[in-house]
């Protein structure tokens, strides 16, 4: 079922962005609604009881949907953070708790309108373990995207869940926050035997009970949030696939697919499902549930849910597939911390929708799905670090959780280069917040560690910033001795809030009679003149960011001559020899007095030498700067003055 908007937006947009937005803007757009209709329900209970931290969820449940009633019983591990003598755990009061036992004891307690306060029998000291069964019962009233569901589908009865965000509560006692990963889980589901119930993990039992009831028992084995553990039941026809991941092993994909909707046209849209898991291992590292299952349950929801080993799907076109597969390394594997870092899950599952195109269309597919990104990115409101989570608009806002994050791992990708980048998933997904939960700090400490470089520029603006860069950008040449071309580049950039002006690596391609050639600029200020020397034959173009890889609007301007610039105003300069080997001369005139220094930076941005800065009478000078420790490559000379620089590309053989 696919939301309405979402549908008119099919008709409005290209056809070249189409496969996109039925991945990651699917699922945004079909939470955003299903949390619309169901708000006036909704009461966070975030973050949970810090005074205790989860270790096991057991949930038996008895579920009628002729009366849409729940039975529970809810088993919970849990171990103390400090001496305690109760907790509390997160549940709505449209289920009615009937007692509370730890061992043989009956424990106090009192349930509010979002949460049962429990009085334990005595205190309990820091790192003690305890385990307490909830029984509960009642009829769950779903609220966020769905929560806990009795719907249908043709004329057959389906209970669904969507816990992501504040919707577990509804149907079970918990922690309510992403943070605190249960070790393990067992989910049991006891219902009617026409329903075949699914959940997380692996079906180790079924029991078919004399009242003409069948249980249904699953158990996961892996760390697993509270918010991916989920339930689908109704008719379901199931359908099985295989992903070989080594010459004698294989890991069954089931599907689990409404029985009117079981075509070959859905058969051949989920047997792409093992190419995707061999790509996503491939690039990411092994499907991190390997020893229990992938696969998908369809249900009542327009998008798609990443619940942990089973997505629940509305629809199973290939980028909501491989965006909710994705999901299981980053979102599941890895959870965010907290629903201010949701970039980290869906960010993260949208930009993979782009590798999945790049594997099956080229390097047009991924681009093309990236340029539309972008398009939807400039339109992201506030930071990328969602500032207000008591709306769930607001975390899963398609522009930025999903566009605009996918953008930035695009824009990495750029500075960085595919080995690092790819590099850099792998090492963040085995790091220590593997099968535990991060914040964007552990992402780029990974990034970092991996690269080499100092990431602090680009995460402080690209998540805790706004907005992105408008440069105008003109340029003009001149000829040198040898018959060779200068090409100056003057970039303006406009004044943004936070931060006042982007720091970013941009490649310049510069087209010729004789050819193209590529050098990347490091655009920090308002302002800035950069020189680029020893270009051959006719110059024809100068395109800025060619292949798009930063975020931006970019405009083109003529420069006329004027004889009257504000560079010729305040210095005359030169750096030789230009290729170099060993050291750089930088011989300056300036023409008044004022504060400058020197900088070489290399492509990414890296500042690799630095001399003081010196307040400087107008005069001529000479500084030397040895540069036979950097590698061969191209490097940017800079004289800075505040606000405004000047730059020339220096080549080092």
């Amino acid at each position: 079922m696919r939301n309405p908007f979402l549908y008119f937006i099919f008709l409005v947009l290209p056809l070249s962005g189409l496969a996109q937005e039925k991945g990651g803007m699917s699922c945004s757009l079909s939470k955003q609604s299903t949390f619309a209709r169901n708000a006036r329900y909704a009461e966070m209970a975030y973050p949970g009881d810090d005074k205790i931290d989860i270790g096991y969820y057991k949930l038996n449940l008895d579920i009628s949907y002729a009366q849409r009633y729940l039975k529970g019983e809810a088993t919970i591990s849990l171990k103390a953070n400090s001496t305690i003598s109760g907790c509390f755990l997160d549940l709505k009061n449209t289920l009615k708790v009937d007692s509370i036992k730890l061992g043989t004891k009956k424990l106090t307690y009192n349930q509010e309108t979002a949460k049962v306060n429990i009085t334990f029998d005595k205190s309990y000291t820091q790192n003690q373990v305890l385990t307490l069964i909830i029984y509960y019962q009642g009829n769950p009233v779903a609220s966020s995207f769905g929560s806990f569901t009795f719907g249908s589908h043709a004329t057959s009865p389906i209970v669904w869940t969507l816990s992501e965000p504040y919707g577990a509560p509804d149907w079970f006692p918990c922690k309510d926050t992403p943070a605190d990963k249960a070790d393990s889980s067992d989910v049991w589901v006891t219902m009617p035997k026409e329903f075949v119930s699914v959940s997380n993990g692996t079906l180790t039992k079924t029991l078919d009970n004399t009242n003409g009831t069948r249980t249904y028992q699953w158990k996961n084995h892996y760390p697993i949030a509270h918010y991916l553990i989920s339930i689908a039941a109704t008719n379901y026809t199931e359908y099985k696939n295989y992903y070989k991941y080594s010459a004698t092993d294989s890991m069954v994909v089931t599907h689990y697919i409404y029985p009117e909707n079981f075509s070959a046209n859905v058969r051949n849209q989920l047997d792409q499902t093992p190419f995707m898991l061999k790509l996503f291992s491939d690039k990411y590292g092994q499907y991190p549930f390997i020893k229990e299952k992938y696969g998908h349950a369809q249900c009542g929801f327009g998008g798609g849910m990443e619940h942990q080993t089973c997505s629940s799907m509305g629809n199973f076109e290939s980028s909501l597939v491989a965006h909710e597969l994705a999901h299981q390394w980053f979102g599941d594997k890895i959870t965010c911390k907290s629903w201010e870092h949701i970039w980290l899950n869906e960010g993260f599952a949208t930009f993979s929708e782009a590798v999945y195109a790049e594997a099956v269309g080229g390097k047009n597919a991924y681009n093309t799905t990236m340029n539309s990104n972008m398009v939807f990115a400039r339109r992201a409101a506030g930071s990328l670090f969602v500032k207000n989570i008591n709306s769930e608009n607001e975390i899963f806002g398609f522009n930025r959780s999903y566009a605009k994050g996918s953008v930035v791992l695009h824009m990495l990708r750029g500075i960085v280069g595919d080995e690092k980048f790819f590099k850099t998933l792998q090492n963040y997904l085995v790091s220590s917040v593997a099968y535990n939960s991060a914040t964007t700090e552990d992402f780029q400490k990974v990034a970092e560690q991996t690269t080499g470089l100092n990431l602090d520029y680009f995460f402080k603006e690209w998540i805790y910033g706004e907005s992105y860069p408008r440069y105008s950008y003109g340029w003009t040449t001149a000829t040198a001795a040898d018959g060779s071309s200068t090409v100056t580049l003057k970039v303006t950039q406009t004044k943004n809030t936070n931060p006042e002006y982007f720091s970013m690596p941009v490649d310049i391609k510069i087209i010729t009679s004789q050819g193209e050639t590529t050098t990347s600029v490091f655009i920090d200020k308002a302002t800035q003149d950069i020189e680029i020397p020893n270009i051959k034959g006719t110059i024809n173009q100068v395109v800025f960011d060619p292949e798009n890889k930063v975020l931006k609007e970019a405009t083109e301007v003529k420069i006329s001559l004027t004889g009257k610039e504000p560079v010729s105003q305040l210095i005359d300069w030169q750096i030789s020899p230009n290729p170099t080997t060993s050291e750089v001369l930088i011989d300056f005139t300036l023409k008044q007095n004022t504060s400058a220094q020197i900088s070489v930076f290399d492509v990414a941005g890296r500042k690799v030498k630095e001399l003081p800065e010196e307040k400087l009478s107008a005069a001529s000078y000479k500084r030397t700067i040895k540069i036979d420790d950097l590698p061969v490559g191209n490097y940017i000379v800079r004289i800075g003055f505040g606000k405004y620089s000047l730059a020339k590309v220096l080549v080092v053989r």
